[in-house]
């Protein structure tokens, strides 16, 4: 018989009564059934603050602060959603992601407050943690006790925004049930127990810390210890002060903690693993090496459309086998793409034919966009949920990640992955942190360009990729752009499209290997004028990390 589908809202409630210290955030300790009471008030002052008849709805403009998580809990007793606003939004587009999804109560700090001075939001009541205000408004919700009654599988609850290329609001609908299974999927799969405690470093408004953090500690009862916003340097202390067994990353977090100063007993510390994406091998390698803490990579789509997890016996630098349903697609003939084929030292030599677009042909939680019909169109087709993003499949059925479909690079005819190179790069000892991206060709197609953070001796650079085995011919950057820290998203992603779009006319020194050359030298404004000009003709771009033109 099958199971009945949980909510949410039945995993806060049955928190009430339970003593042991649940929630942690600086100084504050929340027993496991101070946070449901405190979840009970918010759904009950909710209700009282909601109009009749509007979408029941919230915007949270937080730091990771314990408010954050009483509120998710409150919104699921109270059978509403939860926008979470990306407080590194600014003036118009901050007003857009609030009036897109209809929030009526919009929940901050004072800290925030700046964010949202002068911004027109109709019908929109502000509530400000931390103040006399808000605590009377609390007040005579004091007593309430949770109840999950009135809570289904199907209602929404978060609304959390992706990037995409449509330029409209892309609010993704997690419902109760997609939250619960997802929570208790992740207790199954890595042994979640009520003693272990979930360190929450990432930002609750991005999907990650809320469906692989917070949702699995909720679903079997352990502990969350949150960091209002990431610190790389106040990592290994708060793991150890709230002696955190379990965290989530995304983006280049990884690459920060390992860039502090390595300490003896760096792993005299509690983990038993971290879980997330885009930390790469060669940096998942040296934090086991470093902290004695197995990172698992996994690949999600922020909206549930498709998953793959890791499996013992997964190759090194693949994400884990494809499921049933999971399928590489030509996205111009959609059809299957060709086995890779990978020589001895691991490179795909036959990108071209092997590498497409991740699609799951089979039955997904993917629940659209909230009234974006257009973005979920290109996710949703006929056949099967799009993801958006690149990989290849070896002959045995593993799957690699090889990027963004936007981070595919053609050079000299030849279809090149951003993130197999990406992976290689790392290995460079200055790089911190490095992104690949395509420039244009003077001629036709694309160039590769890197960005470094980190130390750079071009010499050196290009030693270390003639020695580097699994380096394709067509691999190597024509451009390394060396930046002191790599610019990145609220959520640890770099900004790519922002690297794409400066190109080699940028505020940071470039170095380039002119065609049929090895060694890299500084690039110049002679040169950008003469054999780089093609593609650009007159530009008023900045050069002010441009040599000065020779004499």
């Amino acid at each position: 018989m099958e199971s009945r589908a949980r909510t949410v809202a039945e995993l806060v409630a049955a928190r009430w009564g339970d003593r042991r210290p649940g929630l942690w955030c600086e100084d504050r300790t929340l027993t496991h059934h101070e946070v449901a009471a405190g979840a009970a008030a918010r759904a009950a002052l909710l209700a009282d603050l909601l109009p009749a008849g509007a979408e029941p709805h919230l915007g949270v403009l937080l730091d990771n602060t314990p408010e954050y998580p009483l509120w998710l809990a409150g919104a699921a007793l109270a059978g509403a959603a939860v926008a979470g606003i990306n407080p590194t939004r600014r003036g118009p587009e901050l007003a857009r992601d609030i009036l897109h999804t209809e929030c009526r109560v919009l929940v901050t700090e004072a800290a925030h407050l700046p964010l949202l001075a002068g911004l027109d939001l109709p019908g929109v009541r502000v509530l400000v943690t931390g103040t006399e205000a808000y605590d009377a408004l609390l007040a005579p919700y004091a007593g309430a006790r949770p109840d999950p009654s009135r809570a289904t599988p199907g209602d929404r609850l978060l609304l959390y925004f992706t990037s995409g290329s449509t330029g409209a609001p892309k609010a993704a609908i997690c419902t109760q049930g997609r939250l619960a299974a997802a929570g208790d999927s992740l207790v199954g799969h890595f042994g979640v127990r009520p003693d272990d405690v979930h360190y929450v470093c990432m930002p609750m408004f991005h999907g990650n810390a809320v469906i692989a953090d917070w949702a699995p500690a909720l679903a079997a009862g352990a502990g969350v210890a949150l960091r209002r916003r990431f610190s790389a340097s106040g990592f290994l202390t708060d793991v150890r002060r709230y002696r955190a067994t379990y965290f989530t990353y995304v983006g280049r977090a990884v690459q920060y903690v390992l860039a502090t100063e390595e300490r003896p007993d760096d792993r005299d510390n509690p983990l038993r693993m971290g879980f997330g994406t885009e930390a790469g091998a060669v940096d998942a390698a040296a934090f086991e090496r470093r902290f004695g803490v197995r990172l698992v990579e996994g690949y999600g789509s922020s909206e549930g459309g498709a998953a793959v997890q890791w499996t013992p016996g997964t190759p090194a630098g693949a994400v884990g086998p494809a499921t049933p349903g999971l399928v590489v697609l030509d996205p111009r003939t959609r059809r299957e793409c060709a086995p890779a084929v990978l020589d001895a030292s691991g490179r795909l030599t036959n990108g071209d034919e092997a590498i497409g677009e991740l699609v799951n042909t089979g039955p997904n939680p993917f629940e659209g966009y909230w009234r974006n019909p257009e973005a979920e169109a290109e996710r949703r087709r006929a056949d099967g949920y799009w993801t958006g993003d690149l990989f290849y499949r070896d002959s045995d059925g593993y799957l690699y990640f090889a990027g963004r479909a936007d981070d595919r690079l053609r050079v000299d005819s030849e279809n090149l992955s951003a993130a197999m190179i990406e992976n290689i790069l790392a290995r460079y000892e200055g790089a911190v942190a490095v992104a690949v991206y395509a420039v244009p060709d003077p001629v036709t197609g694309d160039q590769v360009m890197a960005t470094i953070a980190g130390e750079f001796e071009p010499a050196g650079f290009a030693r270390f990729l003639a020695a580097q085995a699994d380096l394709g011919t067509k691999m190597a950057p024509r451009f390394v752009r060396v930046v002191e820290r790599m610019p990145v998203t609220a959520t640890n992603k770099i900004r790519r499209g922002a690297l794409r779009e400066e190109g080699v006319e940028c505020g940071d020194p470039v170095w380039w290997r002119p065609v049929g050359g090895t060694a890299y030298r500084r690039l110049t404004r002679e040169d950008v004028e003469g054999p780089l000009a093609p593609t650009r003709g007159p530009s008023d771009v900045r050069r002010q990390g441009l040599e000065p033109r020779t004499r």
